[in-house]
């Protein structure tokens, strides 16, 4: 594919991602960086954790975008009672025309493009656990069989970090499955004022289908497309390098108050976020500071805060904020006579 060719299908992406900004700024006040990155996962076939207290319209947010998405829909309200197979599926004895009995596979809501995970720290380990295979392979397998899940799809998960009763954290297993941990914070006085007064109307508007599933798909390639240059994987590398304590390039504030780091895994994200970043913007390569738009959400749930950190009045947002500061860009390549001088 030539450059001219991929720079008009990125004018066309900044183009559709406009058109689903303005839906979905009819129904929602505020929140514009939560947005962009729950769209930069989707176009990244990533999944998201949104984290905010009650009555941010978390819930409202997905099912917002999935209206505007012409694709599959399904809500899980997760709850301390709720099985596995309450989930993915499961098997039930049937009998077929011929008057056999025969076990049939009935489908869970897991199939579906896009699942919202609905308080997902209310349900035990177990059923949690029934959403990595899909989560990270993309199949179900109940019994024998292993099933494929639709394509596009991805999960968005809610989670209230403010009532401890009665909820089962997510393991760090599990929360590494998230490519981005994106906090809902409360909204301004102005964007609370224009809430309120959408409230006292009670107009709900109808949103429309900006994106079908398959123009989902074509613009997840046309993501993983936008080329990554040697000095931003290099930058990459030496930042989620610097969030591991053990490591020789580590901070000594590092050192001190984390106990565990990012894997490698955190890097692929962080690539695959500036990727869609910049595609977002109609850009034709991915630039250092996309890297440093999507750090936090990307590291915050990667970086393991220690009783020093927290002694110290710090969380992990801080830390890799932190880092963003003293950890410098790489040197760029130096040329001499034509030749590349490392």
């Amino acid at each position: 594919m030539s450059a001219d060719r991929i720079a008009d299908y990125l004018t066309q992406f900044a183009q559709a991602r406009n058109q689903m900004t303005e839906q979905l700024r009819r129904v929602l006040v505020g929140q514009t960086e939560v947005i962009e990155q729950i769209l930069a996962a989707v176009f990244t076939r990533g999944h998201c954790l949104l984290v905010g207290v009650p009555g941010l319209a978390k819930t409202l947010m997905v099912s917002s975008i999935a209206q505007i998405l012409d694709v599959g829909f399904k809500r899980i309200q997760f709850t301390p009672d709720l099985m596995p197979s309450d989930i993915t599926g499961t098997m039930v004895l049937d009998e077929n025309e011929q008057g056999r009995r025969e076990f049939r596979f009935v489908k869970g809501p897991i199939f579906a493009n896009v699942i919202l995970a609905d308080e997902i720290n209310r349900t035990p380990p177990k059923t949690q656990a029934a959403l990595l295979q899909a989560m990270q392979e993309r199949e179900v397998t109940v019994g024998q069989d292993t099933h494929k899940l639709p394509d596009p799809f991805f999960v968005i998960a809610t989670q209230n970090p403010i009532e401890q009763e009665g909820t089962y954290p997510l393991p760090e297993a599990q929360l590494d499955r998230f490519m981005f941990n994106v906090k809902v914070d409360y909204p301004t006085l102005e964007e609370e004022k224009r809430i309120i007064s959408m409230t006292a109307k009670d107009d709900v508007p109808e949103l429309a289908k900006v994106m079908t599933g398959k123009a989902i798909v074509n613009l997840q390639k046309l993501v993983r497309s936008v080329p990554v240059s040697d000095f931003v994987t290099e930058y990459v590398v030496k930042l989620v390098r610097a969030t591991r304590p053990k490591d020789p390039t580590a901070p000594d504030f590092v050192k001190r108050t984390v106990d565990w780091g990012a894997g490698p895994r955190a890097g692929q994200y962080l690539v695959r976020a500036g990727q869609a970043f910049a595609a977002m913007d109609g850009r034709f390569t991915v630039a250092v500071d996309d890297i440093k738009r999507a750090a936090v959400p990307v590291l915050r749930h990667r970086v393991g805060a220690n009783f020093q950190a927290q002694a110290e009045g710090k969380s992990s947002d801080d830390i890799v904020e932190e880092l963003l500061k003293v950890v410098g860009e790489p040197e760029p390549a130096k040329y001499v006579a034509g030749k590349r001088k490392i």
